[in-house]
């Protein structure tokens, strides 16, 4: 079986495999391709699961890259007792990815189509699901977390979602407001400020330094170049292969086997309630025996709630309606970039009103008239639930600025008449 094959016999997989190493890894000799085909690896084959439930680590791979890249970090998350299913990154219209936000929204429906999958396998827990990213797949995979509210965690290997900010930025619902999960950014060693200059890298936006309603990890593996958090390059590569100019193999396969390490914690912590996890992570990386000049680590923990329709209406129900003002301003405050919806607003209102639960009704309308004071529909629900709440002569001035607003607003009219009939 390959990716665009499926009934292919033992013999011309094994013939596959080898003309693809081949040419992906031109340079290698025969020899040593067939001994890095030949090193057996602990998984086993229809091996007899493992009783109960277990944690989805899905893997998105980078671009165009296929589903085994990280062959090695998918094995050991597996044998940490987790799910783990990936599959390869391809491109809307082809087998190729494409750099652009229909590419990226492509992987991140193979994403969604994978967690979907999951529901289909009897020890996966879908109620807990990872999402791991490397390159332009630990891009796609906050793209998906953005969007899917059944993604607990995000790791992200060296991801695009740090080099691409005008890519993620075209992307409206990527906002980080609403984004919550917490979050791992694996880093290579940092490159000189004058090398990104002359590499034109776009420095004009960080994602990851505006989240702040999930906790946030940023680690830096300084032995490791953007290559070396692949598991099949440090598997390949020529040792004069760009990812070993400094460090050598065996010095960033210890490097990529503490990345996995770190993975791995970060999701028990998570995934799993870990509380011990959940402290390595706290840790300075040598007190958790990591060699020295290894790896840094910093940590944001989020201290506030998102600001959300659902924010708002869980501070209304404690401090009342009367208070929506108020308690929008107080969100604002704590994040300047807070918006709400009229349309969202609205809607929230009137399922109050169709409940009789008026005066909430009534607090969630003005709340609307005062974010929106230009719209005659804002001022026209208003009118309604003063008017079923008895307050005629607030509905008679609220139905007349919706007018005044929206001459052709027709309801209103209809409703003052009826109110002057009522009132005589």
């Amino acid at each position: 079986m390959t990716e665009v094959s499926f009934d292919l016999s033992s013999a011309q997989i094994v013939a596959a495999t080898h003309g693809w190493v081949a040419k992906r890894w031109a340079g290698l000799s025969p020899g040593l391709v067939r001994e890095e085909l030949d090193r057996a690896m602990w998984a086993v084959r229809d091996a007899a699961p493992e009783p109960g439930h277990f944690p989805v680590a899905i893997y998105a791979p980078s671009f165009s890259a296929s589903a085994h890249e990280n062959a090695d970090l998918c094995e050991f998350l597996a044998s940490q007792g987790y799910v783990v299913l990936s599959s390869a990154s391809v491109g809307a219209r082809g087998r190729d990815m494409t750099h652009d936000l229909e590419g990226v929204e492509a992987q991140v429906s193979d994403i969604e189509y994978l967690i979907g999958y999951a529901r289909s396998i009897a020890q996966a827990d879908t109620g807990h699901v990872a999402v791991i990213g490397y390159s332009w797949g630990g891009m796609a995979n906050v793209f998906a977390a953005a969007r899917d509210s059944r993604i607990g965690a995000v790791v992200s290997l060296d991801g695009s979602v740090r080099y691409f900010p005008a890519l993620v930025a075209s992307a409206k619902y990527v906002m980080p407001e609403n984004m919550t999960a917490p979050f791992l950014f694996v880093a290579a060693r940092p490159r000189s400020m004058e090398d990104l200059i002359g590499s034109n890298q776009d420095m004009s936006a960080s994602l990851i330094n505006q989240l702040r309603y999930g906790d946030v990890y940023q680690a830096t593996m300084y032995p490791m170049t953007h290559a070396n958090f692949s598991s099949e390059y440090q598997r390949f590569a020529l040792d004069d292969g760009w990812g070993f100019a400094e460090y050598s193999r065996d010095e960033t396969s210890l490097a990529f086997s503490w990345t996995a390490r770190y993975v791995g914690r970060f999701l028990d912590a998570y995934m799993k309630a870990d509380a011990g996890s959940l402290a390595f992570l706290g840790k300075n990386p040598t007190a958790n025996g990591a060699p020295a000049h290894m790896l840094s680590m910093t940590v944001r923990r989020s201290a506030l709630p998102p600001p959300t329709i659902e924010t708002l209406a869980t501070a209304l129900g404690k401090h009342g309606f009367d208070h929506a003002e108020q308690a929008f301003a107080s969100l604002k405050a704590a994040d300047p970039g807070f918006k709400l919806d009229e349309s969202d607003l609205r809607h929230w209102g009137y399922q109050l009103l169709w409940a009789d639960r008026n005066r909430e009704a009534i607090g969630v309308f003005k709340l609307v008239t005062v974010l929106f004071p230009a719209s005659g529909n804002a001022f026209d629900c208003l009118g309604e639930a003063y008017q079923q709440n008895g307050d005629y002569d607030l509905a008679v001035a609220s139905y007349r600025k919706s007018l005044a607003l929206d001459p052709g607003n027709s309801n209103a009219v209809q409703r003052l008449e009826a109110l002057k009939l009522l009132k005589h």
